[in-house]
This record gives structure tokens, C-alpha cells and sequence, in this order.
């Protein structure tokens, strides 16, 4: 009994061996766990690269991005042709250079960021209105889903590719109006002005990424891109043009006489306020009027009492961030309830070819 139990019992040097067998046996596992989540993700990545490649090649995307690269250089030189009374203003007052670029203009062409507020929405619509439709009736769709790829990979992929080339393409916009300005100037921008602009971007691919899930759930809930498209610009068309001419009449009836009390009159630009804050372009707006204008320092109106005391200055960054945080988190929401709903309904949705 004791030479079994002296057989079964290990020596210190052998247990050291067994733990060292057994770490490495969990490495081992652990590497196979890393190459097989490494082996599941490549194919989203292939995914992502061939939507961008197929953007970058499209006819679409080439004539959208030099209408907006156009439109952005043409404002861009219009203003720089004015930089000698731009330098002065900056010089003689609390503005700023490389922020003027951005949106200030001579008269001749609006200014920068009125193009992007008015041709992203565009740039977003044209990008996604046939993201789905358009392979699902060439029959694409169903070849792509009989390979093991989860589901989701698909519609992921073709938001994440929107997204980025939305980016680079107003990254690069950006950029090149800080180089003309740093050219023009000949000092590079403050710190606190690249930030301004920096975030700017960011919320400006927000914006457009909107848009581009907004087209993307008409792609998916309708087979016809044409249907798709159309959608998307009724409804560009509607809170660019239609929905404000609504709120005035909305508001029409509640207007305060030309004698009423300081209340009403502040009753009445709340609700005018308050009515426009679903439009998407007005909280875009909003947010470049107080990224881009530091002077700039309330969005909506302010009655005789918060107005008392108030000194004319400028705001720091991290105030006209706190500032437009409610515009921008209300941006954001629209854009993820977007792609949420097109989620959804792509992954309970059949998918056949219509052969």
C-alpha cells in the first residue's frame, strides 16, 4: 500500500512540470481562441474594404465628391480673397483667422459650412439609398448569405464603410482649408482653434452618417432604389424647405401683439425654438454656429434677467462644448435610432433573390 501511494505521490520537481504542461496547454487554448476570433473578423474586414472600394470606384460617388470639393474650394478662394480685411478684423478684434475660413464669405458664394450642411445630407442619401435594394434585386444578397458569415456583417459593413469615406473625405476637406489658412497666414492655427475644428468634423460626420442611415432603412425596407432615393430626398426636402414654412404657421397663431408683456414674447421664441429642434439640419446649425463662433453664447432665447450683467466675450471650448452638448447628443440619437431600426429589420427580414 505504501509503494502505491509513493507511486501516486509527486516529487516537487515533477509537480512543477505538470503546472508547466497544464500553463501551457491554456496557452495553447488561449492562441486558438485568438486565431479563431481573428479567422471570424476576417471576413468583415474584406467585407468593409470591398463596400469602400466599391464607393471610392462608383460613378455616383466621383461626381458627389467633386460637386462638394467644388463648392468647399470655390468658398474657400472667395474668402481668401478677402484675407487682407479678414487679417485685419483678426488683428483688431477678439476673431478668428483659421475659425473665418470656415464661415465667413464675400457675398460671392455662401460660406464653408453652409455647403456641407446643404450638400452632406447629399453626399449621405447617395451613398446608402441602394446599399441593400440593389444587390438583393441582382441577387447578390443570397449568394452572400449562403457563405458562414453571421448575418449582421452585412448591414455592419456597409455603414462602417459609409462612415469612413464620409470621414476622409470631410477630414480632408477640413485639413485643406487649415493648410490654404496656414499658407495665407503664415502661422499655423491656435490650439484651441484646431480643437474647434476638430470637433466640428466630427460632428459633421455625424450629420451626414444621418443621412446615410436614413437611406440605408429606406434601402432596406423597400426592394426599389428609386423608391429608396426618392424617400430620402422627400425627406431632405421636407426639414429643409417644407418643415419651417410649417412652423410658421404653427406659430403664426400664438404670436404675441406689438405691445405684449416680455413674458409672452419669451413664451413665443420658446416655442419657435422648441418646434425646430427635430429638424436635423437645424441642430447641425446650431452646433457650427457655437463651435465656429466662440462669441457666440446661448442658442435660444434669453429673457431680460439672464441678458443683465452679461459681459461680451468670448467662451472657452470646453463651455461651447457643454453648449451645443444637447444638439449634438440629439444628433447622435437620430443617427444610431436609424441604424437601429435598418438593423432590425434586416435581420428579421427574407431575403431572396426575385428569381
Amino acid at each position: 500500500m505504501n509503494t502505491k501511494l509513493n507511486n501516486i505521490s509527486l516529487s516537487i520537481p515533477k509537480r512543477t512540470k505538470l503546472m508547466e504542461f497544464i500553463n501551457s496547454i491554456e496557452l495553447f487554448r488561449r492562441n486558438e481562441n485568438a486565431d479563431a476570433s481573428h479567422s471570424l473578423m476576417a471576413p468583415f474586414k474584406v467585407m468593409v474594404q470591398k463596400e469602400i472600394s466599391d464607393h471610392i470606384r462608383n460613378w455616383r460617388f466621383i461626381i458627389l465628391f467633386a460637386i462638394i470639393s467644388l463648392a468647399c474650394l470655390g468658398t474657400l478662394f472667395s474668402t481668401l480673397s478677402d484675407s487682407a480685411k479678414i487679417l485685419a478684423t483678426s488683428n483688431s478684434g477678439n476673431t478668428f483667422f483659421f475659425l473665418n475660413l470656415f464661415t465667413k464669405s464675400n457675398g460671392t458664394l455662401p460660406s464653408f459650412f453652409v455647403f456641407v450642411g446643404f450638400l452632406g445630407p447629399l453626399f449621405g442619401i447617395g451613398l446608402g439609398f441602394d446599399a441593400i435594394s440593389s444587390e438583393q434585386n441582382r441577387g447578390t444578397l443570397s449568394r452572400v448569405m449562403a457563405q458562414p458569415i453571421p448575418r449582421d456583417y452585412i448591414i455592419n459593413s456597409k455603414f462602417l464603410a459609409g462612415i469612413i469615406v464620409i470621414s476622409v473625405m470631410l477630414f480632408a476637406l477640413s485639413f485643406l482649408v487649415l493648410g490654404a489658412g496656414l499658407v495665407a497666414l503664415g502661422t499655423p492655427p491656435t490650439a484651441e482653434e484646431f480643437m474647434r475644428i476638430v470637433i466640428y468634423t466630427i460632428l459633421s460626420i455625424i450629420y451626414v452618417s444621418f443621412w446615410l442611415n436614413l437611406s440605408i432603412l429606406f434601402s432596406v425596407r423597400f426592394r426599389q432604389p428609386a423608391t429608396s432615393a426618392l424617400l430620402g430626398l422627400a425627406v431632405w426636402l421636407f426639414f429643409t424647405i417644407f418643415y419651417p414654412l410649417i412652423v410658421n404657421i404653427i406659430v403664426k397663431g400664438f404670436e404675441p401683439g406689438k405691445y405684449a408683456m416680455p413674458s409672452k414674447i419669451f413664451i413665443y421664441q420658446k416655442l419657435k425654438f422648441y418646434l425646430v429642434q427635430i429638424m436635423p439640419n437645424e441642430l447641425f446649425d446650431q452646433i457650427t454656429s457655437a463651435l465656429l463662433v466662440p462669441s457666440v453664447r446661448s442658442l435660444g432665447p434669453l429673457t431680460m434677467e439672464q441678458m443683465q450683467g452679461a459681459i461680451p466675450s468670448t467662451l472657452s471650448i470646453g463651455q461651447s462644448i457643454l453648449l451645443v452638448w444637447p444638439q449634438a447628443t440629439g444628433l447622435l440619437s437620430l443617427t444610431l435610432l436609424c441604424f437601429l431600426f435598418s438593423y432590425v429589420i434586416f435581420m428579421k427580414r427574407e431575403i431572396r433573390s426575385r428569381g
